[in-house]
């Protein structure tokens, strides 16, 4: 099995594994305590403390360790934003953060709090001019994520955190899938990010407040962790944590320039060998290892079981496939195709046999899911001088694969009426416009779901 999924958890690396093993033994007293096996234990994680430190750029008395990189999201900002009650309960937030940024924006409204979303362009990266214009005398925080964790585009962190730092607004950082390649420049304030990301274990995650920055603790008070962190730490995960951060820094620069060729070979070769391929997000303010295209006419679900079939593992970001059949907020805010959608994102030591190996495979494979869905004829009827495909009932890709084959039908410049009632209808439709050179009008209100007219001009 070819793995290629290292954005949702990378394989621990093996300086992760030498230094758990080898903390097991010593790590596991109370590094509260002062006799001998507490000071054992104490040393290590305040070497492990610096280690992590250093390799993020801060002050070690600045940097906490939590149970995950989500509990370090919400802790840093409940704490920020309770730090700077008194200025307001404004957050700013951008539409593609990883849902535990967009989760504690949903929790602040609901205290009755304000947050604004700063969109993104198709790439998926946010404007410096639309974050600043954001800024408000009642802002309390601003939080961006230092690259996508579904399309791999990098964000312009140094500039808005210097808009911010301008008006005294705090920027936190969500580094969880970046920090792996190294420290993330700028005057940001507040920093999280998770070990599982860049091959530590999983459990481990960091919080960094820089010196200045108001912060104040949520909870019942805990002595440990600088009282931003209750509980008793695992010293050995968390040693284990902060020497294979250190290790991926060393490998960095050399692994980077290696796995970009190999992601840029897919970037470029897939829409050659397989027709109807988006490639997205940013090609060149990007992540080294992710690499995300969306197949049209393709169920995102059907495509990564015949891809595990051939030995690859992939995720999607299709709606399908995840626990909340709604299509990906990432794909939505982009404005692009959210079903067919593959993320390759390839571990440290991906080989160039393992692409070419699946570059051989994916045209068979969406073939083959094109095939099994594009057999059924769409049901039509004529309305008011335009076509309507009656697609109510049917999930995506269905409508769109249904408007496809019917566009042929209607003279240049006529129209189409997808009836469709599910909800990634309203972004697949635009999307398929867009890459189709098609005319999108918008939607109408029908008596069952919703009317997305077409007009097409080629």
């Amino acid at each position: 099995m070819s793995y290629f999924d290292a954005a949702s958890s990378a394989p621990l690396h093996p300086v992760a594994r030498q230094a758990l093993l080898a903390s097991l033994d010593e790590g596991w007293a109370d590094p509260a305590r002062l006799y001998r096996e507490g000071r054992k234990a104490r040393l290590l994680l305040d070497a492990a403390r610096e280690a992590a430190a250093e390799a993020v750029g801060c002050r070690a008395d600045e940097l906490v360790f939590t149970s995950s990189g989500t509990r370090a999201v919400h802790t840093g900002i409940a704490g920020a934003l309770t730090g700077r009650r008194r200025v307001g309960r404004h957050l700013i937030v951008s539409a593609v953060e990883h849902s535990s940024v967009l989760h504690s924006a949903e929790a602040l409204v609901a205290e009755g709090g304000s947050s604004t979303e700063v969109p993104v362009d198709r790439t998926g990266a946010v404007s410096v001019e639309a974050y600043a214009d954001s800024l408000r005398s009642d802002t309390a925080l601003a939080c961006l994520q230092s690259a996508n964790h579904e399309v791999g585009t990098v964000q312009p962190v140094a500039e808005v955190a210097e808009a911010c730092r301008a008006v005294g607004v705090p920027l936190l950082v969500d580094a969880a899938q970046s920090l792996g390649w190294g420290p993330v420049e700028g005057a940001w304030s507040l920093l999280t990010a998770s070990a599982h990301k860049w091959g530590g274990p999983a459990g481990v995650g960091l919080l960094v407040v820089r010196k200045g920055a108001r912060f104040a603790p949520q909870g019942p008070v805990d002595e440990r962790e600088s009282g931003r962190a209750p509980g008793f730490e695992n010293i050995p995960a968390v040693v284990a944590a902060a020497a294979s951060l250190r290790a991926v820094h060393t490998e960095s620069a050399q692994e980077s320039l290696r796995l970009r060729e190999l992601t840029e070979r897919i970037r470029t070769r897939v829409p050659r060998l397989v027709p109807g391929v988006d490639v997205v997000g940013d090609p060149v303010r990007r992540l080294p290892g992710i690499v995300t295209f969306s197949c049209l006419y393709v169920d995102g679900e059907t495509l990564l079981h015949e891809l595990d079939r051939a030995g690859f593992a992939v995720s999607s970001g299709s709606s399908c496939t995840s626990s909340t059949l709604t299509p990906s907020h990432v794909l939505k805010a982009m404005g692009v195709l959210s079903e067919g959608n593959v993320r390759v994102s390839l571990p440290r030591g991906t080989t160039e046999e393992d692409v070419e190996r699946f570059l051989a495979v994916l045209p068979d494979a969406v073939a083959g899911v094109r095939e099994k869905l594009g057999a059924q004829a769409p049901v039509t009827t004529v309305e008011e001088n335009a076509l309507v495909v009656d697609a109510l009932g049917k999930r995506c890709p269905i409508p769109v694969i249904e408007l496809a084959k019917v566009i042929g039908d209607v003279p240049v410049g006529g129209t189409i009426r997808v009836l469709s009632d599910d909800e990634a209808a309203r972004l697949d439709i635009p999307a398929w416009c867009e890459m189709r050179a098609q005319e999108y009008l918008g939607e109408e209100k029908a008596d069952r779901g919703t009317a997305y007219v077409v007009r097409r001009l080629t």
